[in-house]
């Protein structure tokens, strides 16, 4: 039987009922058998009870996961591209310019989304200010359309420079990196008052010890509630990373990395989230992809503070491409092992091509941490971050219907096994399983009769690939 029928026809709204029966519900930092019923014409998850009592609705699809894990969709909030499109570089003109940058962000969406990952902030690193302009209104929040056949959705621009340490630059150009010495006028000045005031940018990652910055994250604060201060690439000490905190940064990008080292007398940025229990502690990231932070560091940051932790791929445009040596931004090399990305230059760690789901597993396995509390860390804490709890990373009623069915052997630990399997977006399934809405990456392509990303990047980046 394909599930319980409207009681009365007459009354029928128009909606599609789904109900999710026998699986592993991901909440509250556990696994919960139990059912849920999503709206997929409203793309919303619904109460089933006030659906079959006060609605007269039932399931008119009933889908049965055997026991799987049903988990809200990922959110990545580090991100600086993937699939051969590094989402600060836009091709010159003669390569279809920023038309060719649109239907490679179109593409990368559709293949993001097949990692599990439904939402994020795609990642700006340090650029000259122009780039900031060009690019930005590209990269807008794509969540009103509520289309499912877009892939992942952006929630906003993550800038991740240019006010940062030129000592902690990582794999930033520190040549172009700057000092906000007039506070929030030179943030505007650089990345454009009006993306800002329209909401382009989520976050804004910013170096707490440079002239003006604090001045600058205080009136970001007050006059900006919906972007999200972030610090990082720093060489603060514990009180000036305090004083961010007080001041309204309310995220470290990827702790540890590219930041002073915790000592015992100077605890840097890490002590802002080991303090007293009455003083303010901010949310952290952390690559898990086992090069940036080892195992031991992630599970330290995990008990220190638990209810931070956010987990971020840190995923550069490699991901997805083959092992090799690439071009990169000022004459500069980046050369691909496995998920090792580093400058061959210098040998600096140079981003991740990390899923989020090997991150997920890599947590699991090297941390304390059960699957449940895993998962939320890749769901429901970025949300609350980013100031979007009840709507996006959990599984309540009301909260968007974006979906990843996951696969798992049972076991916590080094022996776990996790694999995305199916994934749903605004209520209809895109990826895996049966019917999907939409066209694949690739079926886009091909209608329109361009070069994927990917054969661009083989053919621009200088790595031999043999198409079949």
């Amino acid at each position: 039987m394909p599930g319980i029928m409207p009681l009365n026809d007459a009354q029928q709204p128009r909606a599609h009922i789904i109900k999710f029966t026998n699986c592993l519900l991901a909440k509250d930092n556990d696994l919960v058998p139990g059912d849920l019923l999503i709206n997929s014409t409203t793309g919303k998850i619904i109460d089933g009870q006030k659906a079959f009592y006060e609605d007269r609705l039932g399931p008119e699809e009933v889908i049965d996961l055997k026991g799987r894990i049903l988990a809200p969709g990922f959110i990545d909030v580090q991100i600086n591209g993937a699939y051969g499109l590094d989402f600060s570089i836009v091709p010159e003109k003669a390569k279809g310019g920023i038309a060719q940058y649109r239907k490679d962000l179109a593409m990368v969406n559709k293949k993001l989304i097949e990692t599990g990952v439904t939402s994020y902030l795609p990642t700006l690193p340090t650029q000259d200010c122009r780039v900031y302009h060009e690019v930005l209104p590209e990269l807008c929040p794509t969540g009103d359309a509520r289309n499912p056949k877009l892939g992942a959705e952006s929630l906003g621009a993550h800038c991740e420079g240019p006010f940062l340490s030129p000592s902690h630059k990582g794999c930033h150009d520190p040549s172009l990196m700057q000092t906000p010495s007039h506070g929030i006028l030179d943030v505007g000045k650089c990345y454009g008052w009006e993306n800002m005031k329209w909401n382009l940018i989520k976050m804004i990652t910013v170096a707490p010890e440079l002239p003006g910055a604090l001045d600058a994250i205080r009136d970001l604060h007050t006059y900006f509630k919906d972007i999200r201060i972030a610090i990082g690439h720093s060489a603060a000490t514990y009180t000036e990373a305090q004083a961010a905190v007080r001041a309204g940064a309310t995220m470290i990008t990827h702790l540890y990395n590219a930041m002073t080292l915790f000592q015992h007398r100077n605890p840097g940025i890490f002590g802002v989230i080991s303090g007293p229990p009455s003083s303010l502690k901010p949310y952290f990231g952390l690559i898990a992809d086992n090069i940036h932070v080892h195992p031991c560091a992630l599970n330290t940051a995990f008990h220190t503070h638990p209810a931070g932790v956010i987990l971020v791929t840190d995923a550069m445009f490699l991901l997805g491409l083959p092992d090799g040596v690439y071009r990169w931004t000022s004459g500069s090399h980046i050369e691909k092992r496995g998920n090792e990305l580093r400058l061959q230059e210098t040998g600096a760690i140079a981003g991740s091509c990390a899923t989020m789901i090997e991150c997920v597993r890599n947590f699991v396995a090297g941390t304390d941490a059960s699957v449940g509390e895993a998962i939320a860390r890749a769901t429901e804490t970025p949300a609350e971050m980013l100031g979007l709890g009840g709507t996006k990373g959990v599984l309540r009623v009301g909260a968007d219907a974006d979906l990843v069915v996951l696969g798992w052997n049972g076991e916590d630990g080094v022996g776990v096994v996790l694999e995305v399997e199916e994934v749903w977006k605004f209520g209809r399934r895109v990826w895996g399983g049966g019917e999907v809405e939409g066209d694949s990456a690739d079926e886009v392509v091909e209608k329109e009769g361009d070069k994927t990303g990917l054969e661009e990047a083989f053919e621009e980046l200088e790595v031999e690939k043999k198409w079949e």
